[in-house]
Protein backbone atom coordinates (compact mmCIF):
# COMPACT_ATOMS: atom_id res chain seq x y z
CA UNK A 1 0.00 0.00 0.00
CA UNK A 2 1.58 3.39 -0.97
CA UNK A 3 2.05 5.48 1.66
CA UNK A 4 2.07 9.61 1.87
CA UNK A 5 3.70 9.67 -1.81
CA UNK A 6 4.92 12.58 -3.17
CA UNK A 7 3.29 14.21 -5.80
CA UNK A 8 5.53 15.09 -8.62
CA UNK A 9 4.22 15.87 -11.70
CA UNK A 10 3.43 19.29 -12.96
CA UNK A 11 0.40 19.76 -14.80
CA UNK A 12 0.70 21.39 -18.19
CA UNK A 13 -0.09 24.84 -18.97
CA UNK A 14 -3.05 25.60 -20.10
CA UNK A 15 -5.05 29.42 -20.29
CA UNK A 16 -6.69 28.31 -16.81
CA UNK A 17 -9.59 31.21 -16.41
CA UNK A 18 -11.50 31.34 -19.77
CA UNK A 19 -11.53 27.35 -18.76
CA UNK A 20 -12.85 27.39 -15.50
CA UNK A 21 -14.75 30.62 -16.11
CA UNK A 22 -17.02 29.00 -18.41
CA UNK A 23 -17.18 25.94 -15.96
CA UNK A 24 -18.07 27.70 -13.15
CA UNK A 25 -20.77 30.43 -14.61
CA UNK A 26 -22.51 26.92 -15.83
CA UNK A 27 -22.26 25.32 -12.79
CA UNK A 28 -23.35 28.80 -10.97
CA UNK A 29 -26.53 29.12 -12.72
CA UNK A 30 -27.63 25.56 -12.93
CA UNK A 31 -26.99 24.88 -9.20
CA UNK A 32 -29.03 28.11 -8.52
CA UNK A 33 -32.33 26.72 -10.40
CA UNK A 34 -31.84 23.28 -8.24
CA UNK A 35 -31.15 24.41 -5.59
CA UNK A 36 -33.98 26.96 -5.36
CA UNK A 37 -36.50 24.99 -5.55
CA UNK A 38 -35.91 23.83 -1.89
CA UNK A 39 -37.55 26.84 -0.22
CA UNK A 40 -40.54 25.92 -2.77
CA UNK A 41 -40.84 22.02 -1.17
CA UNK A 42 -43.90 23.12 1.12
CA UNK A 43 -45.67 25.27 -1.24
CA UNK A 44 -45.44 22.19 -4.15
CA UNK A 45 -46.73 19.82 -1.14
CA UNK A 46 -50.03 21.81 -1.54
CA UNK A 47 -50.33 22.73 -5.16
CA UNK A 48 -49.73 18.76 -6.38
CA UNK A 49 -50.94 17.48 -3.39
CA UNK A 50 -48.24 15.10 -2.14
CA UNK A 51 -46.65 14.39 1.35
CA UNK A 52 -43.52 15.04 2.20
CA UNK A 53 -42.22 11.56 1.73
CA UNK A 54 -43.07 11.99 -1.99
CA UNK A 55 -41.86 15.23 -2.69
CA UNK A 56 -38.36 14.42 -1.63
CA UNK A 57 -38.35 12.57 -4.66
CA UNK A 58 -37.58 16.29 -6.15
CA UNK A 59 -34.40 16.07 -4.69
CA UNK A 60 -33.58 12.03 -4.35
CA UNK A 61 -34.46 11.43 -7.71
CA UNK A 62 -31.94 13.98 -8.73
CA UNK A 63 -29.87 12.14 -6.51
CA UNK A 64 -30.73 8.55 -8.19
CA UNK A 65 -29.55 9.93 -11.74
CA UNK A 66 -26.33 11.29 -10.72
CA UNK A 67 -26.01 7.74 -8.41
CA UNK A 68 -26.29 5.77 -11.39
CA UNK A 69 -24.59 8.32 -14.38
CA UNK A 70 -21.74 9.30 -11.94
CA UNK A 71 -19.15 6.41 -12.06
CA UNK A 72 -19.56 6.14 -15.77
CA UNK A 73 -17.66 9.52 -15.52
CA UNK A 74 -14.31 8.49 -15.21
CA UNK A 75 -14.69 6.10 -18.23
CA UNK A 76 -16.89 9.21 -20.19
CA UNK A 77 -13.56 11.57 -18.96
CA UNK A 78 -11.60 8.98 -21.61
CA UNK A 79 -14.15 8.61 -24.29
CA UNK A 80 -15.40 12.53 -24.90
CA UNK A 81 -13.18 16.16 -24.94
CA UNK A 82 -13.64 18.58 -22.43
CA UNK A 83 -15.88 20.52 -25.26
CA UNK A 84 -17.95 17.40 -25.97
CA UNK A 85 -19.16 16.79 -22.45
CA UNK A 86 -19.49 20.74 -21.44
CA UNK A 87 -21.72 21.04 -24.45
CA UNK A 88 -23.67 17.52 -23.31
CA UNK A 89 -24.48 18.80 -20.20
CA UNK A 90 -25.82 22.29 -21.05
CA UNK A 91 -28.48 21.05 -23.41
CA UNK A 92 -29.22 18.44 -20.55
CA UNK A 93 -29.78 21.01 -18.27
CA UNK A 94 -31.38 23.46 -20.28
CA UNK A 95 -33.90 20.73 -21.90
CA UNK A 96 -34.34 19.75 -17.66
CA UNK A 97 -34.96 23.47 -16.66
CA UNK A 98 -37.57 24.19 -19.75
CA UNK A 99 -39.87 20.75 -19.12
CA UNK A 100 -39.79 21.96 -15.07
CA UNK A 101 -40.85 25.47 -16.50
CA UNK A 102 -43.97 24.23 -18.13
CA UNK A 103 -44.82 21.15 -15.72
CA UNK A 104 -48.23 20.44 -15.72
CA UNK A 105 -47.81 17.78 -12.60
CA UNK A 106 -45.73 16.54 -9.91
CA UNK A 107 -44.66 13.53 -12.20
CA UNK A 108 -43.45 15.82 -15.23
CA UNK A 109 -41.41 18.11 -12.35
CA UNK A 110 -39.40 14.96 -11.66
CA UNK A 111 -39.06 14.26 -14.93
CA UNK A 112 -37.72 17.55 -15.41
CA UNK A 113 -35.57 17.18 -12.62
CA UNK A 114 -33.87 13.68 -13.70
CA UNK A 115 -32.90 15.43 -17.02
CA UNK A 116 -31.21 18.35 -14.94
CA UNK A 117 -29.05 15.64 -13.00
CA UNK A 118 -28.21 14.06 -15.85
CA UNK A 119 -26.76 17.68 -16.92
CA UNK A 120 -25.21 17.99 -13.27
CA UNK A 121 -23.61 14.43 -13.27
CA UNK A 122 -21.74 15.23 -16.42
CA UNK A 123 -20.63 18.71 -15.21
CA UNK A 124 -19.49 18.15 -12.01
CA UNK A 125 -16.78 15.47 -12.79
CA UNK A 126 -15.66 17.48 -14.98
CA UNK A 127 -15.26 20.44 -13.19
CA UNK A 128 -13.43 18.50 -10.46
CA UNK A 129 -11.25 16.45 -13.20
CA UNK A 130 -10.14 19.66 -14.70
CA UNK A 131 -9.04 21.53 -11.80
CA UNK A 132 -6.77 18.03 -11.37
CA UNK A 133 -5.21 18.34 -14.88
CA UNK A 134 -4.73 21.96 -15.19
CA UNK A 135 -3.43 22.94 -11.73
CA UNK A 136 -0.06 21.63 -10.22
CA UNK A 137 -0.97 19.87 -6.76
CA UNK A 138 0.20 23.21 -4.32
CA UNK A 139 -2.12 25.07 -6.21
CA UNK A 140 -5.30 22.84 -6.45
CA UNK A 141 -6.31 24.22 -2.67
CA UNK A 142 -6.98 27.63 -3.91
CA UNK A 143 -8.43 26.70 -6.72
CA UNK A 144 -11.04 24.61 -5.37
CA UNK A 145 -11.57 27.30 -3.07
CA UNK A 146 -12.69 29.53 -5.92
CA UNK A 147 -14.73 26.41 -7.26
CA UNK A 148 -16.26 26.49 -3.79
CA UNK A 149 -17.16 30.34 -3.52
CA UNK A 150 -19.06 30.20 -6.86
CA UNK A 151 -20.71 26.65 -6.27
CA UNK A 152 -21.90 27.76 -2.87
CA UNK A 153 -22.54 30.92 -3.86
CA UNK A 154 -25.82 29.84 -5.71
CA UNK A 155 -27.15 27.72 -2.44
CA UNK A 156 -26.63 30.94 -0.89
CA UNK A 157 -28.87 33.41 -3.25
CA UNK A 158 -31.08 30.55 -4.40
CA UNK A 159 -33.67 30.29 -1.66
CA UNK A 160 -33.88 33.70 -1.21
CA UNK A 161 -34.26 34.45 -4.79
CA UNK A 162 -36.93 31.52 -5.08
CA UNK A 163 -38.67 32.87 -1.70
CA UNK A 164 -38.83 36.13 -4.08
CA UNK A 165 -40.88 34.98 -7.07
CA UNK A 166 -42.89 32.75 -4.79
CA UNK A 167 -43.56 35.76 -3.21
CA UNK A 168 -44.56 37.78 -6.30
CA UNK A 169 -44.79 35.50 -8.90
CA UNK A 170 -44.91 31.77 -9.62
CA UNK A 171 -42.45 28.77 -8.64
CA UNK A 172 -42.51 28.27 -12.58
CA UNK A 173 -40.15 31.60 -12.60
CA UNK A 174 -37.23 29.98 -10.30
CA UNK A 175 -36.87 27.65 -13.54
CA UNK A 176 -37.90 30.45 -16.41
CA UNK A 177 -35.07 32.94 -15.18
CA UNK A 178 -32.33 29.86 -15.49
CA UNK A 179 -33.15 29.00 -19.12
CA UNK A 180 -31.69 32.25 -20.55
CA UNK A 181 -28.87 32.22 -18.36
CA UNK A 182 -28.15 28.67 -19.07
CA UNK A 183 -27.97 29.27 -22.64
CA UNK A 184 -25.61 31.91 -21.99
CA UNK A 185 -23.50 29.73 -20.05
CA UNK A 186 -23.19 27.52 -23.48
CA UNK A 187 -22.70 30.05 -25.72
CA UNK A 188 -19.90 31.31 -23.57
CA UNK A 189 -18.46 27.63 -23.33
CA UNK A 190 -18.50 26.83 -26.47
CA UNK A 191 -16.46 30.09 -27.20
CA UNK A 192 -13.92 29.88 -24.59
CA UNK A 193 -13.90 26.02 -23.22
CA UNK A 194 -10.95 23.76 -24.39
CA UNK A 195 -9.74 20.66 -24.27
CA UNK A 196 -7.74 19.45 -21.27
CA UNK A 197 -8.20 15.60 -21.00
CA UNK A 198 -6.99 12.68 -22.74
CA UNK A 199 -9.14 10.89 -25.09
CA UNK A 200 -7.93 7.21 -24.61
CA UNK A 201 -11.00 5.45 -25.45
CA UNK A 202 -10.76 2.30 -23.32
CA UNK A 203 -13.09 -0.95 -24.08
CA UNK A 204 -16.34 -0.01 -22.73
CA UNK A 205 -17.64 -2.98 -20.25
CA UNK A 206 -21.55 -3.39 -20.59
CA UNK A 207 -21.66 -5.65 -17.80
CA UNK A 208 -19.75 -3.47 -15.13
CA UNK A 209 -21.68 -0.35 -16.93
CA UNK A 210 -25.08 -2.60 -15.92
CA UNK A 211 -23.61 -3.58 -12.28
CA UNK A 212 -22.89 -0.17 -11.44
CA UNK A 213 -26.26 1.18 -12.46
CA UNK A 214 -28.31 -1.02 -10.48
CA UNK A 215 -25.52 -1.24 -7.45
CA UNK A 216 -25.68 2.30 -7.11
CA UNK A 217 -28.82 2.94 -8.29
CA UNK A 218 -30.61 0.36 -5.88
CA UNK A 219 -29.20 1.53 -2.80
CA UNK A 220 -29.93 5.11 -3.55
CA UNK A 221 -33.69 4.23 -4.44
CA UNK A 222 -34.18 1.80 -1.04
CA UNK A 223 -32.93 4.49 1.29
CA UNK A 224 -34.90 6.94 -0.39
CA UNK A 225 -38.09 4.67 -0.88
CA UNK A 226 -37.84 4.48 3.02
CA UNK A 227 -39.81 7.50 4.16
CA UNK A 228 -42.68 6.65 2.10
CA UNK A 229 -46.56 5.15 3.63
CA UNK A 230 -46.21 3.73 7.07
CA UNK A 231 -44.01 0.48 6.55
CA UNK A 232 -41.29 2.79 6.47
CA UNK A 233 -37.75 0.49 6.70
CA UNK A 234 -40.10 -2.84 6.21
CA UNK A 235 -41.60 -1.60 3.16
CA UNK A 236 -40.78 -4.21 0.35
CA UNK A 237 -39.16 -1.27 -1.90
CA UNK A 238 -36.67 -0.80 0.66
CA UNK A 239 -35.65 -4.14 1.30
CA UNK A 240 -35.40 -5.26 -2.12
CA UNK A 241 -33.63 -2.18 -3.24
CA UNK A 242 -31.29 -1.93 -1.14
CA UNK A 243 -30.60 -6.03 -0.73
CA UNK A 244 -30.52 -6.01 -4.92
CA UNK A 245 -28.24 -2.73 -4.99
CA UNK A 246 -25.47 -4.12 -2.37
CA UNK A 247 -25.40 -7.49 -4.42
CA UNK A 248 -24.92 -5.96 -7.77
CA UNK A 249 -22.33 -3.26 -5.89
CA UNK A 250 -20.34 -6.36 -4.70
CA UNK A 251 -20.49 -8.00 -7.93
CA UNK A 252 -19.32 -4.64 -9.37
CA UNK A 253 -16.33 -4.21 -6.80
CA UNK A 254 -15.43 -8.07 -7.61
CA UNK A 255 -15.42 -7.24 -11.00
CA UNK A 256 -13.39 -3.83 -11.37
CA UNK A 257 -10.04 -5.37 -9.04
CA UNK A 258 -9.98 -8.50 -11.93
CA UNK A 259 -10.34 -6.48 -14.55
CA UNK A 260 -6.89 -5.09 -16.64
CA UNK A 261 -8.89 -1.62 -17.78
CA UNK A 262 -11.46 -1.58 -15.03
CA UNK A 263 -14.68 1.04 -15.55
CA UNK A 264 -14.10 2.37 -12.65
CA UNK A 265 -10.48 1.61 -11.15
CA UNK A 266 -10.87 0.79 -7.40
CA UNK A 267 -7.05 0.76 -6.72
CA UNK A 268 -7.64 4.82 -5.91
CA UNK A 269 -8.59 3.11 -2.45
CA UNK A 270 -5.19 2.00 -1.85
CA UNK A 271 -3.81 5.46 -1.01
CA UNK A 272 -4.78 5.83 2.44
CA UNK A 273 -5.25 9.57 2.56
CA UNK A 274 -7.58 9.56 -0.84
CA UNK A 275 -9.69 6.47 0.93
CA UNK A 276 -9.66 8.99 4.72
CA UNK A 277 -10.67 11.91 2.43
CA UNK A 278 -13.43 9.90 0.67
CA UNK A 279 -14.90 8.65 3.66
CA UNK A 280 -14.89 12.18 5.46
CA UNK A 281 -16.56 13.76 2.30
CA UNK A 282 -19.12 10.77 2.38
CA UNK A 283 -19.92 12.23 6.02
CA UNK A 284 -20.07 15.12 5.24
CA UNK A 285 -22.64 14.92 2.66
CA UNK A 286 -24.80 13.24 4.91
CA UNK A 287 -24.81 15.91 7.26
CA UNK A 288 -25.39 19.07 4.48
CA UNK A 289 -28.40 17.28 2.81
CA UNK A 290 -30.36 16.02 5.53
CA UNK A 291 -29.29 19.84 7.09
CA UNK A 292 -30.91 21.47 3.98
CA UNK A 293 -33.81 19.40 3.58
CA UNK A 294 -35.14 19.76 7.64
CA UNK A 295 -34.25 23.69 7.96
CA UNK A 296 -36.24 24.95 5.02
CA UNK A 297 -39.31 22.32 6.30
CA UNK A 298 -38.94 23.25 9.46
CA UNK A 299 -38.86 26.85 9.31
CA UNK A 300 -42.38 27.29 6.68
CA UNK A 301 -44.00 24.29 9.12
CA UNK A 302 -42.87 24.40 12.35
CA UNK A 303 -42.06 28.28 13.10
CA UNK A 304 -44.71 29.23 10.37
CA UNK A 305 -42.45 31.80 7.79
CA UNK A 306 -43.25 32.46 4.23
CA UNK A 307 -40.77 31.35 1.72
CA UNK A 308 -39.48 34.18 1.19
CA UNK A 309 -38.34 34.73 4.95
CA UNK A 310 -37.31 31.23 5.35
CA UNK A 311 -34.93 31.43 2.30
CA UNK A 312 -33.39 35.17 3.57
CA UNK A 313 -33.06 33.48 7.19
CA UNK A 314 -30.78 30.76 5.46
CA UNK A 315 -28.98 33.72 2.99
CA UNK A 316 -26.39 34.87 5.57
CA UNK A 317 -24.95 30.70 6.61
CA UNK A 318 -24.71 30.20 2.73
CA UNK A 319 -22.93 33.72 1.81
CA UNK A 320 -20.54 32.95 4.48
CA UNK A 321 -19.79 29.21 3.37
CA UNK A 322 -18.80 30.44 -0.12
CA UNK A 323 -17.04 33.36 0.93
CA UNK A 324 -14.94 31.36 3.25
CA UNK A 325 -14.10 28.38 0.38
CA UNK A 326 -11.30 30.62 -0.70
CA UNK A 327 -9.72 31.41 2.57
CA UNK A 328 -9.95 27.85 3.57
CA UNK A 329 -8.28 27.08 0.17
CA UNK A 330 -5.24 29.09 0.88
CA UNK A 331 -4.98 27.70 4.27
CA UNK A 332 -5.61 23.96 3.23
CA UNK A 333 -2.80 25.19 0.32
CA UNK A 334 0.16 26.42 3.65
CA UNK A 335 -1.04 24.01 6.72
CA UNK A 336 -2.66 20.94 4.94
CA UNK A 337 -6.42 19.51 6.13
CA UNK A 338 -5.91 18.80 9.58
CA UNK A 339 -6.03 21.70 11.53
CA UNK A 340 -8.81 22.39 9.52
CA UNK A 341 -10.93 19.38 9.26
CA UNK A 342 -11.08 18.56 13.20
CA UNK A 343 -12.33 21.62 14.44
CA UNK A 344 -14.41 22.22 11.42
CA UNK A 345 -16.33 18.82 12.57
CA UNK A 346 -16.03 20.09 16.04
CA UNK A 347 -17.94 23.08 15.53
CA UNK A 348 -20.94 21.46 13.26
CA UNK A 349 -21.57 18.28 16.08
CA UNK A 350 -21.41 21.41 18.84
CA UNK A 351 -24.20 23.72 16.26
CA UNK A 352 -26.04 20.11 15.55
CA UNK A 353 -26.54 19.60 19.35
CA UNK A 354 -27.80 23.10 19.65
CA UNK A 355 -30.77 22.69 16.27
CA UNK A 356 -31.98 19.54 18.52
CA UNK A 357 -33.42 22.24 21.01
CA UNK A 358 -35.12 24.11 17.99
CA UNK A 359 -38.50 25.17 19.35
CA UNK A 360 -40.92 27.38 17.19
CA UNK A 361 -40.26 30.49 19.53
CA UNK A 362 -36.51 30.22 19.38
CA UNK A 363 -35.41 33.66 18.05
CA UNK A 364 -34.60 34.09 14.49
CA UNK A 365 -31.59 35.70 14.90
CA UNK A 366 -30.40 32.93 16.93
CA UNK A 367 -31.39 29.97 13.68
CA UNK A 368 -29.16 32.69 11.61
CA UNK A 369 -26.05 32.35 13.68
CA UNK A 370 -26.68 28.56 14.58
CA UNK A 371 -27.05 28.05 10.20
CA UNK A 372 -23.56 30.54 9.61
CA UNK A 373 -21.31 28.71 11.90
CA UNK A 374 -22.13 25.40 10.67
CA UNK A 375 -21.80 26.78 6.77
CA UNK A 376 -18.24 27.65 8.16
CA UNK A 377 -17.67 24.31 9.96
CA UNK A 378 -18.57 22.77 6.46
CA UNK A 379 -16.39 24.90 4.29
CA UNK A 380 -13.97 23.81 6.92
CA UNK A 381 -14.07 20.26 6.22
CA UNK A 382 -15.70 19.47 2.33
CA UNK A 383 -12.70 21.60 0.12
CA UNK A 384 -9.82 20.08 2.21
CA UNK A 385 -10.93 16.71 2.86
CA UNK A 386 -11.24 16.11 -0.57
CA UNK A 387 -8.23 17.99 -2.16
CA UNK A 388 -5.86 16.09 0.48
CA UNK A 389 -7.32 13.01 -1.01
CA UNK A 390 -7.09 13.63 -4.54
CA UNK A 391 -3.55 15.43 -4.39
CA UNK A 392 -2.26 11.54 -3.64
CA UNK A 393 -3.62 10.26 -6.38
CA UNK A 394 -1.22 9.74 -9.85
CA UNK A 395 -2.69 11.24 -12.94
CA UNK A 396 -3.81 8.57 -14.22
CA UNK A 397 -6.17 8.00 -11.54
CA UNK A 398 -7.82 11.25 -11.73
CA UNK A 399 -11.08 10.72 -13.55
CA UNK A 400 -11.31 7.12 -11.59
CA UNK A 401 -10.64 9.31 -7.88
CA UNK A 402 -13.06 12.34 -9.19
CA UNK A 403 -15.91 9.46 -10.23
CA UNK A 404 -15.43 7.84 -6.86
CA UNK A 405 -15.77 10.60 -4.66
CA UNK A 406 -18.40 11.94 -6.55
CA UNK A 407 -20.29 8.83 -6.82
CA UNK A 408 -20.14 8.01 -3.16
CA UNK A 409 -21.06 12.11 -2.23
CA UNK A 410 -24.35 11.19 -3.94
CA UNK A 411 -25.23 7.77 -2.24
CA UNK A 412 -24.65 9.58 1.24
CA UNK A 413 -27.18 12.37 0.52
CA UNK A 414 -29.29 9.82 -0.91
CA UNK A 415 -29.13 8.12 2.66
CA UNK A 416 -28.71 11.53 5.00
CA UNK A 417 -32.18 13.05 3.23
CA UNK A 418 -33.70 9.48 3.89
CA UNK A 419 -32.87 8.69 6.97
CA UNK A 420 -33.74 12.81 7.98
CA UNK A 421 -37.23 12.08 6.60
CA UNK A 422 -37.63 8.92 8.19
CA UNK A 423 -36.53 10.36 11.57
CA UNK A 424 -38.50 13.76 11.20
CA UNK A 425 -41.61 11.99 10.19
CA UNK A 426 -41.34 9.18 12.89
CA UNK A 427 -40.97 12.02 15.42
CA UNK A 428 -43.79 13.63 13.93
CA UNK A 429 -46.39 10.55 14.60
CA UNK A 430 -44.81 9.58 18.33
CA UNK A 431 -45.72 13.49 18.92
CA UNK A 432 -49.30 12.43 17.82
CA UNK A 433 -49.60 9.13 19.17
CA UNK A 434 -48.37 9.99 23.08
CA UNK A 435 -50.12 13.08 23.23
CA UNK A 436 -53.14 11.17 21.38
CA UNK A 437 -54.32 13.83 19.43
CA UNK A 438 -55.96 13.04 15.63
CA UNK A 439 -53.80 13.61 12.84
CA UNK A 440 -56.91 15.78 11.43
CA UNK A 441 -55.85 18.42 14.45
CA UNK A 442 -53.76 21.28 12.12
CA UNK A 443 -53.14 23.31 15.04
CA UNK A 444 -50.51 21.16 16.88
CA UNK A 445 -48.68 20.90 13.49
CA UNK A 446 -45.61 22.76 14.98
CA UNK A 447 -45.03 20.81 17.70
CA UNK A 448 -45.00 17.77 15.78
CA UNK A 449 -42.76 19.61 13.65
CA UNK A 450 -40.42 20.07 16.29
CA UNK A 451 -40.42 16.89 18.11
CA UNK A 452 -39.29 15.18 14.32
CA UNK A 453 -36.85 17.88 13.65
CA UNK A 454 -35.16 17.49 16.97
CA UNK A 455 -35.01 14.00 16.76
CA UNK A 456 -33.47 14.04 13.26
CA UNK A 457 -30.93 16.26 14.73
CA UNK A 458 -29.81 14.15 17.13
CA UNK A 459 -29.56 11.04 14.21
CA UNK A 460 -27.47 14.01 12.59
CA UNK A 461 -25.32 14.18 15.46
CA UNK A 462 -24.37 10.54 15.05
CA UNK A 463 -22.84 10.98 11.47
CA UNK A 464 -20.67 13.67 12.48
CA UNK A 465 -19.09 11.70 15.47
CA UNK A 466 -18.67 9.44 13.01
CA UNK A 467 -16.31 12.11 10.65
CA UNK A 468 -14.61 13.29 13.36
CA UNK A 469 -13.27 10.23 14.97
CA UNK A 470 -12.10 9.99 11.18
CA UNK A 471 -10.64 12.99 10.97
CA UNK A 472 -8.09 12.07 13.65
CA UNK A 473 -6.35 9.84 11.08
CA UNK A 474 -5.87 12.57 8.28
CA UNK A 475 -2.54 13.64 7.15
CA UNK A 476 -1.42 16.10 4.79
CA UNK A 477 -0.27 14.84 1.72
CA UNK A 478 3.02 16.24 0.16
CA UNK A 479 3.24 17.95 -3.12
CA UNK A 480 6.02 19.39 -4.62
CA UNK A 481 6.26 23.52 -3.94
CA UNK A 482 7.18 26.07 -6.96
CA UNK A 483 10.78 26.16 -5.84
CA UNK A 484 11.26 22.58 -5.09
CA UNK A 485 11.23 21.96 -1.42
CA UNK A 486 8.10 20.29 0.34
CA UNK A 487 5.77 21.54 2.37
CA UNK A 488 6.00 20.89 5.93
CA UNK A 489 3.84 17.92 7.58
CA UNK A 490 0.92 18.44 9.39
Amino acid sequence: MPADASVKEEAPQYKAVPIMAALLISGFIGMLSETGLNIAISELMGIFNVEAAQIQWLTTGFILVLAILTPVSGLLLQWFTTRQLFVASLLFSIIGTLVAALAPSFEVLLVARLIQAAGTGLLIPLMFNTVLVIFPPHKRGAAMGIMGLVIMFAPAVGPAIAGLFLEYSSWRAIFWMAVPLLVGALIFGIIFMRNVSEVTRPRIDLLSIALSSVGFGGIVFGFSTAGEGDHGWSNPKVIIGISVGAAALLLFIVRQLRMRQPMMNLRAFRYPMFTMGTLIVFVAMMIILSTVMLLPLYLQAGMAMLPLAAGLLLLPGGLVNGLMSPVMGRLFDKYGPRWLVLPGLALVIVILWLLTGIEPTTPKGIVILLHTLMMIGISMIMMPASTNGLNQLPRELYPDGTAIMNTLQQVAGAIGTALAISVMSAGQKAYYTDNSIPKEDLSFIPLAMTQGVQSAFMMVIFFATAGFILSLFIKRVKVDSPDGMQPPMH
